[in-house]
Order: C-alpha cells, then sequence, then structure tokens
C-alpha cells in the first residue's frame, strides 16, 4: 500500500487524491449518464469543478483521512471509481457516497466499497454514525445503502436540489 491508500477489501484499494489525476474524475462525471443522479438535471462536472472536488477531498484526506477516495481493483490497480465520506453540508455529519464508472455498474463494487468504508469508520471512531442519501429514482445506490446496513429516514430534497431517500448507520 502506497502513503495515500486508506485500507484493502477483498477485491479494492481506497486511497487519497493527487492534483495530476483530476482527469480520472473529469471521465467519471462527465457524463449524463453518471451524473444523473448527482446533479441537477444530469449536468455533467466541468473541469473546475472537479478540480474543486479533488481539492477539497485532499484537503478532508489530510485533515481528518475522510473525503471521497479513488477506488482500484487490487488484481491490476485499474479505477473503477470513487467512494468515501463527505461531510454533508446542513448538518456536519459524515455522509457516504460513490460513484463508479459505468463498466463497473452491476459488479458489486460499490457495495464492497461502501461495507469497507463502513467497517473502517466505525473501527477508526470517527463518529457515532453516519448518513447516505440516494436520488429517489437510484435504486441500485439505495439498495447499496441498504444491504451495508443503514435505515431510511425521511425523503427530502438534498443540498443540490435533488428529491432524495435519506439513511443513516450508528455505531454497533
Amino acid at each position: 500500500m502506497s502513503d495515500l491508500d486508506l485500507f484493502e477489501t477483498d477485491r479494492l484499494i481506497l486511497s487519497g487524491w493527487r492534483f495530476d489525476q483530476v482527469d480520472d474524475l473529469v471521465r467519471l462525471h462527465g457524463s449524463e449518464r453518471a451524473t444523473r443522479y448527482l446533479t441537477t438535471r444530469g449536468v455533467p462536472y466541468t473541469r473546475a469543478q472537479c478540480e474543486e472536488a479533488v481539492a477539497s477531498w485532499i484537503e478532508l484526506f489530510d485533515t481528518r483521512q475522510l473525503g471521497k477516495l479513488r477506488v482500484r481493483r487490487k488484481s491490476d490497480g485499474v479505477m473503477v471509481g470513487r467512494a468515501g465520506f463527505g461531510i454533508y453540508p446542513t448538518t456536519g455529519e459524515a455522509e457516504i457516497g460513490y460513484t463508479l464508472y459505468e463498466e463497473f455498474w452491476g459488479q458489486g463494487f460499490a457495495k464492497e466499497a461502501a461495507a469497507g468504508l463502513r467497517d473502517w469508520f466505525f473501527a477508526n471512531d470517527k463518529g457515532e454514525h453516519f448518513i447516505g442519501m440516494a436520488h429517489v429514482d437510484n435504486a441500485p445506490s439505495r439498495a447499496v445503502l441498504e444491504k451495508i446496513g443503514m435505515q431510511k429516514t425521511h425523503q427530502a430534497v438534498d443540498v443540490y436540489g435533488l428529491p432524495c431517500q435519506f439513511h443513516i448507520l450508528k455505531r454497533p
């Protein structure tokens, strides 16, 4: 593991970002299909938005070992997406999230990364709970939250203006 690697699962390595990896995020968040549940009307991220996101994740990783992380396959080092914890702006709570490149959808990587993050979060005393949310129409993402043990709390419009199902997971 490198100094940016946070932890590994059976098939994945989750690690922090470097500024020279912004192109990976541009490719990940650069299509309407990938962002349809992340942004209003599925508008892809601009390069400037990706640079800002990576900068904020690097800072959060450096200060709290949180932030959205690069997710790579152990077997060949190929990046499959990003997953990790942000800080939800309105409440300050840790918030789990994940996005995968389309070619890796349906292979269990999101659930594996999310379960690894759940276990890491509590094992490293990052808080008493974390939240997660998914667009009400994004059944696969909602299913991942539920498969890792999160409980539904309420439906509401999130800070980005999207209708979401909110979840919480409290320390066992």
